[in-house]
């Protein structure tokens, strides 16, 4: 393809969806007890979550602007004419600083998207960019492809407590709710790539429930021009939770989806952020091409 789509370890694409559509990844680091690794590369989430547990330091960093140009300068090897870089959202990281440094070093134009977003909201942009550039698409068409799904796009979750986002500083308007933190179940979203509070509930089954319902309105209430939808649901070790929700949604989605619901499990960095038993659902329109 002559153009080429990179993203983030923080979209959490399955290695073969990153595979099948030729979509390179440039992974951001957690530091763990002083000691840095890169997410998808020699930390898991299970790694994040027992440190948490156990009130080991956690951090995370973004790439380096090399880290981007080696990423960037080995797909113009291959033959690469434009990049479009997808990215998790600039209000929560300074990673897409490091794309856009990066793309002024190399030779080919590189189009920066902030998806405002992170998870499989950034996942599913950056795939139906690549499908987009597959079938001939120049870079401003495919950016601009991840862009609108991105926008149009939904994302709800639970966490258990509000603590490890308010450690890193990525609790934003959610700050609101750290009074009565004690007294409610939260329920997250995003809006305009940061993070806000969207629902109280006093139990985590009913949490839970609501995350069901906000999940399935968001897919049956598609925005004018949609031509179907993908979700997903993303947790941090939280397995049998996400495969129970994961399965009533397509259950009650039906025909509306192409495959049922992914499971998709948080990796290192956000899970730094959002803390074990997070369950997330994203609810991503799909357009014509």
């Amino acid at each position: 393809m002559s153009t080429v789509i990179v993203t983030d370890s923080t979209a959490y694409l399955p290695q073969e969806w990153c595979e099948r559509h030729h979509i390179r990844v440039v992974p951001l680091h957690v530091v763990i007890g002083g000691k840095e690794h890169c997410e998808g590369v020699d930390v898991s989430p299970h790694d994040v979550a027992e440190a948490l547990r156990a009130f080991t330091p956690v951090s995370t960093s973004r790439p380096s602007p090399q880290a981007f140009l080696e990423v960037y300068e080995s797909a113009v090897a291959e033959g690469a004419t434009e990049i479009v870089s997808v990215h998790l959202s600039a209000a929560m990281s300074s990673t897409i600083q490091s794309a856009h440094l990066a793309a002024g070093w190399v030779d080919v134009r590189v189009h920066v998207v902030d998806s405002e977003a992170m998870g499989m909201v950034m996942g599913y942009a950056a795939v139906s960019a690549a499908e987009a550039a597959s079938a001939g698409a120049s870079g401003d068409v495919a950016a601009a492809v991840a862009e609108r799904r991105c926008r149009a796009s939904t994302a709800v979750f639970y966490v258990d407590t509000l603590e490890y986002l308010r450690r890193g500083g990525r609790i934003g308007a959610a700050s609101a709710l750290l009074g009565s933190a004690l007294a409610i179940k939260p329920i997250l979203g995003l809006r305009d790539g940061s993070i806000v509070p969207v629902a109280k509930v006093r139990t985590s089954a009913k949490a839970l429930s609501r995350l069901e319902e906000m999940g399935y309105a968001a897919a049956t209430d598609l925005p004018a021009g949609a031509d179907g939808v993908d979700l997903a649901v993303q947790h941090l070790d939280s397995a049998e939770r996400a495969e129970s929700l994961a399965g009533r949604l397509t259950e009650r989605l039906g025909d509306r989806l192409r495959c049922p619901v992914p499971v998709v499990e948080l990796g290192a960095v956000v899970g730094a952020h959002v803390g074990p038993g997070t369950l997330a659902v994203t609810v991503t329109p799909r357009f014509p091409s």
